[in-house]
Parts: C-alpha cells; sequence; structure tokens
C-alpha cells in the first residue's frame, strides 16, 4: 500500500505549526526543506519524509490543541515571524509552545484576537470568513450623523468592491457598534475614510460566539462550551459555503 501524501502546508497547518498561508511564506522563503531539500510549492510529502522549517525538524502532535482569546493591545503585530517583525504576537504572548493568530487585527486596532495550534479550524474560520460576525466600537472625529449610520450599514465602495450590508448602532455622539460579516482589509476605517470619518480607536469585543471578557494584555483558553458552538457555526458556515460554490458553478456555466 503507498503511502498517503499530503500537500506541505497542509501537513505544516495539521501539525499545528503555522496555518497554510503563513506555510506558504516559508516556502516561498525557501525556509522549509523536505529531506534536507528546498521544495516547490504544492509539493507532496509522505510520513517517512523529514520536515524542517528554519533548520528544524517538525514533527507531528501528540498533545491536545490550544485554543486561546487574547486581548490584544494596539502596536503589537498580528504575525508568527518573529525574525521579521519586533513588535510580534508571539513574543508578545510567549506561549509555553508554538501557537498562531487566527486571521488578523491591525496594528492600530485593539480587542479580540484567537490563537490556536488547530491548523484545521484555522481553515474553517478564515474559509467561512464571509458567513460569520464581528463587532466592534469605533469612536470618530466627529459626530455621527444618521446619514453616516445608513451609508455604513447599506454597503460603501472600497477596494474596488462594495462592502455587504451590515449592522451598525450609535452608541454616544462620537462612538458606534458595528457587526460585520466580512474581512477586507482595514475595512471599517476605509468605509469611515470614504465618508470623510477618521477612526480614533477601534476595539474588536466578538468573534462568532467568542466575546472578549480577558483585560488588556491577557488571554484565556476558550471553554468546552464555547468550543462545541463554535464548532456548530462552523460547520453551518461551510455548509453554505459549499452551496454558494455550486450556485455560483451553476450561475458561470449556463
Amino acid at each position: 500500500m503507498e503511502p498517503k501524501l499530503t500537500r506541505i502546508n497542509k501537513y505544516l497547518s495539521e501539525v499545528g505549526y503555522c496555518s497554510r498561508r503563513e506555510a506558504d511564506k516559508l516556502i516561498d522563503a525557501k525556509r522549509v526543506t523536505v529531506n534536507d531539500e528546498v521544495p516547490e510549492m504544492g509539493t507532496k510529502i509522505s510520513e517517512n519524509d523529514i520536515v524542517k522549517v528554519d533548520g528544524n525538524v517538525i514533527a507531528m502532535k501528540d498533545e491536545a490543541f490550544t485554543y486561546l482569546a487574547f486581548n490584544k493591545p494596539i502596536g503589537i503585530v498580528c504575525t508568527t515571524d518573529t525574525k521579521v517583525e519586533k513588535n510580534n504576537i508571539i513574543d508578545y504572548i510567549n506561549f509555553h509552545k508554538r501557537i498562531f493568530p487566527i486571521g488578523r487585527l491591525d496594528k492600530a486596532s485593539e480587542g479580540l484576537i484567537l490563537l490556536t495550534d488547530d491548523g484545521d479550524i484555522v481553515n474553517k474560520i478564515l474559509r467561512a470568513s464571509n458567513n460569520h460576525e464581528k463587532e466592534y466600537f469605533v469612536t470618530v472625529n466627529k459626530p455621527i450623523s444618521q446619514t453616516f449610520i445608513e451609508r455604513m450599514s447599506n454597503g460603501v465602495p472600497i477596494l474596488d468592491t462594495v462592502t455587504k450590508k451590515c449592522k451598525v448602532e450609535k452608541i454616544d455622539n462620537l462612538t458606534f457598534k458595528i457587526i460585520l460579516t466580512q474581512g477586507l482589509n482595514r475595512q471599517i476605517r476605509r468605509m469611515c475614510e470614504y465618508l470623510d470619518y477618521e477612526v480614533e480607536t477601534l476595539k474588536r469585543i466578538r468573534i462568532m460566539n467568542i466575546k472578549l471578557d480577558v483585560n488588556l494584555g491577557t488571554y484565556r483558553a476558550l471553554t468546552k462550551d464555547e468550543l462545541l458552538e463554535l464548532n456548530q457555526l462552523l460547520e453551518s458556515s461551510d455548509k453554505t459555503f459549499k452551496s454558494e460554490l455550486k450556485s455560483n458553478h451553476k450561475r458561470f456555466n449556463k
């Protein structure tokens, strides 16, 4: 029986070393070797191959996965590349084993970000990024008008697209709450800029069913109930994602 073959980026994700996206970056930078040779992108490996990153052997996991909810301070960068970025999230948390952030929260923003060593759940969350809710508190530089709330809610043209309709609620004269179901680059800041507002502070307070409830700069493990509900939501999102793919396939192949 021939050994099962797996793409290197998937392998690094499954063993909890990093996400597939981060693995692709490592492979492209020639920091990954297979049997002491630099592989091409997309190379498949078997369980008999020896994979190294920066000369260190990467082994299969033999312990339970870690899932953390972290309250990120302003100035911390959501990257696992500790060689490039000094103020990175990995060095800041200094966890006892290798974990990586799920998605991003830009350097000038604070609040909830999830970290794990479970590559499978990272891929599920990122794949479902247009189906799950993320909630933010935002303060801006001038009084919030009803027109601003309506236009933010109904979609704003940024990055060669129009943002999806979303829930926006005015909290006070300079503060609003927004719930997004997509994750465009610096989306809230770009939306505000288009409407001639500047973001003063931006804080994420929820990702799907996980709420921010720890002090700034601290983290906690997700509870069993949170993980159970999170996986149920992801399963539902995955079904929606597959159904959208089928629908798009039929539409473009008519």
